[in-house]
């Protein structure tokens, strides 16, 4: 009963289905709502991953980020050192590098560049070719129409390319080198494009140099046989320039050579006078005649009169100097040295019969004390009574003095005249210039320059092989000529013959004698001002002797007078008499003597053109 009474439950019938047809609306509506729904989950999905929490391998998410992703990360120190760069601010420059913009790009040179480039464009553009066959031009040697247009644009020449092989005696092309080397052209007229047509190409060396210049041969071969005349005229002058350029070449060669040589000669001539000993001197020593001498306490050595003199022979009429002397302020070598050392060389080049009686010099340039003077002796005549030699002084290739010298076989069985001798006190008398010097030194009112000064002179006599003492100085005689007078000895000299000693007095003939001409005038040694000695300098120098009997190790009284003087120059004239009053030589000198005065400047020559 029971089971009657419940009854089974049962699935209601279903509805009838109503269909609703589908419009485009529906359709685009349905389509976005499903992109909005793609979109959220997206973000939901998005979201999920940012966050902390770690996947089912305990790891992050790759593409998460904390909350910090906003900051940059630290660098790791164990990359090192690197620069960070923006690489779209960089200009690639074609050349295997990368640089920051208008940094480091040559403006300028890739303006140059692009000028070549469109000279060259230019150059090669080719015009159309018409249909019509007798339109185009053709190939002067093969009638082809493959002709090549650079060669009838530039050089307007029709020919093909195959021509161009072929012939290339005709249609080779020459760079502007060859044009001027081979056909000896002119940079104008190559640059001339009317006169020599001219193709430009890059050239291969650097492309910011200028465009290299290409001529056509037979173009080339044509102007050339104008502008000489023939291939003949042609060969001729590049023969001609050629001969000239290899004589200039050997030319330049053999100056080279000579200055070699000349630095070789001076080089050994320095390493032999370093090799030589050089003195050390001592104290002063005074002898038993009161002079004061210098020994070198090594080998022993006095100075004397003989070593300046001395010369060495090199050649038959050729000399060489041993030693030269600057003096003191000097502009170069004492003119007395270089007088007696040529003296000297011509005296060896004459017999011993003759006896020199006169010699006239020019002093042409100063003489340099580093290099030595090689004296050129010319035999000029050889007569009975008399004979003349001529002396030339070269030093560094340039000759610095010259010397006329005469001798002559002695007569004393003539008749004889000469001045008396103007009475001074005797050498024993008169102090040496040393003492005086060392006197104006230790005066306590000297002036330090003057001092020091005289300090440096008084180093230069004590050393000096010729001794002086003052007879009179600024002597007005009777009839007002002002004299100055000396006592000269050469200092530990023997008993030279003759000819020697004739040298020895030219030595001495040049000490303390043009300097007479500014003594006379009152100049001064240092200072300033008008009445301040600037330049004093030998011109010309001569020597009369007249005698043989006299020793230049003895007291030679040298009388000097200055008649005139004026327009930068001045003359003195001079007498050496013995002890016992005979008149050995007379002397004569011009020099150059120079206040420090300076005349009006000089108004340039302008220029007519």
């Amino acid at each position: 009963m029971e089971s009657s009474t419940l009854t089974r439950q049962a699935t209601p019938p279903c509805l009838a289905e109503t269909y609703t047809p589908t419009t485009p609306e529906h359709v685009k509506q349905i389509e976005i709502n499903r992109l909005r729904a793609k979109v959220a989950q997206r973000q939901r999905e998005l979201e999920a991953s940012s966050s902390s929490t770690p996947n089912s391998n305990n790891k992050r998410a790759l593409t998460s980020s904390s909350d910090s992703s906003s900051r940059p990360l630290k660098r790791d120190s164990r990359l090192g050192t690197y620069f960070e760069y923006d690489l779209s601010k960089m200009v690639n420059t074609k050349g295997g590098f990368l640089v920051e913009d208008n940094n480091g790009v040559d403006e300028d040179r890739i303006r140059k560049e692009k000028e070549r480039e469109k000279q060259r464009a230019m150059q090669n553009e080719e015009p159309p070719i018409y249909l019509d066959p007798t339109l185009n031009p053709k190939c002067k040697e093969c009638e082809s129409m493959d002709i090549d247009q650079t060669f009838k644009k530039v050089f307007g020449c029709l020919v093909c390319k195959k021509c161009i092989n072929e012939y290339p005696e005709r249609y080779s092309l020459l760079t502007k080198t060859e044009c001027k080397e081979d056909y000896l052209l002119t940079d104008p007229e190559l640059r001339d494009h009317e006169v020599m047509p001219h193709l430009l190409k890059a050239n291969p060396h650097k492309s910011t140099y200028a465009n290299m210049m290409l001529f056509l041969r037979y173009q080339v071969e044509e102007f050339a046989w104008k502008k000489w005349g023939s291939p003949e005229a042609l060969d001729a002058e590049y023969e001609r320039r050629t001969a000239e350029k290899k004589k200039k070449k050997n030319k330049k060669f053999e100056q080279s050579l000579g200055e070699l040589r000349k630095k070789t000669k001076e080089g050994i001539w320095q390493r032999r006078k370093d090799e030589e000993h050089r003195h050390s001197f001592g104290q002063l020593e005074r002898g038993p005649d009161g002079i004061s001498q210098q020994i070198c306490h090594e080998c022993g050595f006095t100075v004397d009169i003989s070593t300046s003199l001395e010369v060495e022979q090199i050649e038959v009429n050729l000399f060489r100097s041993k030693s030269l002397w600057l003096p003191i302020r000097g502009r170069g070598a004492f003119g007395g040295q270089v007088i007696s050392q040529a003296l000297v060389s011509a005296t060896n080049c004459v017999e011993p019969a003759f006896g020199l009686h006169s010699l006239h010099c020019y002093f042409l340039t100063s003489a340099s004390t580093s290099v030595p003077i090689v004296y050129d002796i010319e035999r000029l005549r050889n007569g009975k009574s008399y004979v003349t030699r001529a002396v030339k002084a070269r030093q560094k290739g340039r000759i610095i003095f010259v010397m006329l010298c005469s001798f002559q076989k002695p007569e004393p069985w003539q008749p004889s005249y000469q001045w008396p001798m103007p009475k001074v006190p005797s050498p024993g008398e008169c102090e040496l210039e040393e003492a005086r010097y060392t006197r104006v030194i230790e005066d306590p009112n000297t002036h330090p320059k003057l001092r020091e000064m005289y300090q440096a002179f008084l180093q230069e006599r004590n050393r000096s092989p010729i001794a002086i003492k003052r007879a009179k100085v600024h002597d007005i005689s009777p009839d007002g000529t002002i004299r100055y007078m000396y006592w000269m000895q050469a200092r530990n000299i023997p008993k030279y013959e003759a000819p020697f000693q004739k040298c020895i007095l030219s030595y001495i003939s040049d000490i303390l004698f043009i300097g007479t001409a500014s003594r006379t005038m009152g100049m001064k040694r240092v200072g300033k001002g008008p009445n301040v000695r600037s330049m004093h300098s030998t011109i010309d120098h001569s020597i009369y002797f007249y005698t043989d009997d006299f020793d230049c190790g003895d007291w030679l009284l040298y009388v000097i007078a200055c008649p005139r003087a004026g327009s930068g120059r001045g003359v003195v004239h001079g007498r050496m008499y013995t002890q016992q009053g005979t008149l050995v030589a007379v002397t004569s000198q011009e020099g150059v003597v120079r206040a420090a005065v300076w005349g009006p400047e000089e108004e340039k020559v302008k220029p007519k053109l």
